[in-house]
């Protein structure tokens, strides 16, 4: 008779993306797996594969949850310009308040993985598709309502905020970057819209 799982998977994949965020997926050893997400290892293995389908479960995991947080924000706003400004401000907070300076996972895992991994590659990519979208929404949203300038095409300044979206998580990486730098970008990205 086969025996029940007793764990909760999406909960298996959150602890699988801290440890993958923290550690990376290079510095992250199955035993590693195993004793973080609590799991023997055949539960694991037979839940989610082997490490490389558990990491991209859980990339696809945060994923989701990282677009749907900014598409909502975004797709709620009243104030596109002061939306945005707040959505970096939040990154930028977020840089500041993380102890380990661990970035964004997918950011990560780009400048890790993507270059010798097809599979990660195309999360990556479908990541960066998916997020100049909702940018490009929203400035065409701004635009209409005479919030953000009508003289640059809304496609490039979609992928512009991406871009600097990405950038900052990038910045977050590194150890003792004043706040200033960080605002400073910000400043000029405004003045962009």
């Amino acid at each position: 008779m086969a025996r029940l799982r007793v764990f909760n998977e999406d909960d298996a994949l959150d602890k699988a993306i801290e440890i993958f965020w923290n550690k990376g997926y290079n510095g992250t050893s199955a035993q590693d797996l195993v004793t973080y997400l609590g799991l023997s290892r055949s539960s694991l293995y037979d839940t989610f594969g082997d490490k490389h389908s558990l990491f991209i479960k859980a990339l696809k995991r945060y994923q989701k949850k990282s677009f749907d947080d900014v598409s909502k924000v975004l797709q709620n706003s009243n104030n596109i310009k002061e939306t945005i400004k707040e959505i970096f401000a939040q990154a930028i907070i977020e840089s500041f308040e993380d102890k380990i300076t661990k970035g964004c996972f997918m950011v990560n895992s780009t400048v890790e993985l993507a270059l010798h991994d097809d599979e990660i590659a195309n999360v990556v990519n479908e990541n960066r598709q998916m997020m100049e979208e909702v940018f490009l929404l929203a400035v065409k949203r701004g635009q209409e309502l005479n919030q953000i300038s009508s003289s640059t095409d809304p496609r490039l300044l979609s992928r512009f905020l991406f871009n600097n979206y990405s950038g900052i998580r990038v910045l977050a990486r590194s150890v003792g970057t004043p706040q200033q730098v960080f605002e400073d970008v910000l400043k000029v990205l405004l003045s962009v819209l």
